[in-house]
């Protein structure tokens, strides 16, 4: 196994149905502009409440990708 160097990038995920979905929606928009994505790590949730009901999720992730090899 080589030795690597990760850089992080900070995004907040949103979806009216899930934590989960709103985790994908980030990691499916990353996924359209970076490579080599190997973990990600939740770092904060939050949602919206409207008529006393879960309206809105937003969940923060950190994505740690490899860096290409110079």
């Amino acid at each position: 196994m080589s030795d690597h160097v990760y850089k992080l990038v900070e995004l907040t995920g949103s979806s009216t149905k899930s934590m989960e979905d709103a985790v994908q929606n980030a990691v499916a928009r990353a996924a359209k502009t970076i490579h080599n994505m190997r973990w990600f790590e939740v770092t904060e949730t939050r949602g919206h409440i409207d008529d006393g009901k879960v309206a809105h999720w937003q969940v923060t992730i950190k994505i740690g990708f490899t860096l290409d090899e110079a």
